[in-house]
């Protein structure tokens, strides 16, 4: 069976803060020896087909959906999930698609959007991945906070960059056996190995300026 690079969150410019065209993707994580990917722009999965249809190597279709409790991820989705509704109801919404449900950057101090702890708990029986190591995270002690986490509920890690920019893809990712659809997936996922490598703290600035930029000049995809 072949062995799969991973990485579970990606963005391109599709959401306002990427700065990521299809192209600079593509050959970003060909460089780096990224061969599957899951595109998780916020708030649509425009991207996500976008990429499915574009990118020479595996695509997971997944949305960043920002709920009323925090930010969660859909990977295997089928439709774009709606935001602003409660963290239970969007996870439903996932699991009726047949999708999976990760955690992204919980606990980080720094993200408004990051999902509680509280609300994690309320959600804990759903979820099927956490990441517990996010290259955009500044501050390690709040990883290390999302591994406790998966130790103490027993959950499925991942490590991701939750790349805005071309330059962040393929630092860190999960290394592990192909696989076919969400069960399959997760079988994979259980003998992972974790590569990871923290990114500069200057990518944020690369996002605000994507936003900036955005409102500005506009946006229209190419």
């Amino acid at each position: 069976m072949s062995t799969l690079r991973i990485d579970l969150h990606t963005h391109t410019y599709y959401s306002p803060d990427a700065l990521t065209a299809p192209t600079a993707f593509i050959d970003a994580c060909q460089a780096r020896g990224i061969n599957c990917v899951a595109v998780t722009d916020h708030n649509t999965i425009r991207g996500a087909l976008a990429m499915r249809e574009a990118c020479p190597f595996k695509v997971i279709v997944g949305e960043e959906i920002r709920t009323a409790d925090g930010e969660i991820i859909g990977l295997f989705l089928k439709e774009q999930v709606p935001p602003r509704l409660p963290a239970d109801q969007t996870v439903k919404l996932i699991k009726e698609q047949g999708g999976l449900v990760s955690i992204p950057h919980p606990f980080d101090r720094l993200r408004r959007k990051s999902l509680s702890e509280k609300a994690a708990l309320r959600i804990v029986e759903h979820i099927d991945i956490i990441e517990t190591f996010n290259a955009r995270v500044t501050f390690a002690r709040d990883n290390g906070r999302a591994r406790r986490f998966a130790q103490d509920h027993n959950l499925l890690t991942a490590a991701v960059t939750d790349a805005h920019t071309p330059g962040e893809l393929g630092s860190s990712y999960v290394e592990m056996p192909d696989f076919d659809g969400p069960y399959g997936f997760l079988q994979s996922l259980k003998q992972a190995k974790l590569v990871t490598h923290t990114a500069s703290p200057f990518v944020h600035v690369l996002s605000y300026w994507a936003r900036l930029r955005r409102r500005v000049f506009g946006w229209k995809p190419v």
